[in-house]
């Protein structure tokens, strides 16, 4: 029954974001997921750390794919996800947990915090 009612509300909550918070979302989503590879590097589960690497790959390509291409910020947006993909797909390789946290977090963190400025002074105009 819980588990229902969350599941409601997280539709609910994604259905009623607008663009910009479920770009919140996605990188929200994606620094969970850094998480959780991480946590399955620290204990040697490839398989586990492999499944969340793959997820943060799929948000990036989404967000790649739904950049608006007619403001100029976008094609810095985009420089940003390629340069991070390249480095997960390196680190899938690797299984380098120092690339994650220091490298790859790190990124995934300021994107996240300069989206939430870019929300802020949007608000704000």
């Amino acid at each position: 029954m819980v588990g229902n009612a969350i599941s409601t509300y997280n539709d609910n909550k994604i259905n009623t974001a607008s663009p910009a918070e479920l770009t919140l979302m996605l990188y929200e989503g994606m620094i969970k997921f850094a998480n959780l590879a991480y946590m399955a590097l620290e204990k040697k589960d490839y398989e586990k750390a492999n499944n969340n690497i793959i997820k943060i790959e799929n948000i990036i390509l989404e967000l790649q794919a739904t950049l608006n291409v007619k403001y100029e910020v976008a094609n810095s947006f985009n420089v940003m996800y390629v340069y991070i993909y390249e480095r997960l797909l390196e680190l899938n390789k690797t299984k380098k947990i120092e690339m994650l946290d220091n490298e790859i977090l790190p990124m995934l963190r300021d994107l996240r915090e300069t989206w939430k400025q870019v929300m802020l002074n949007s608000k704000n105009k």
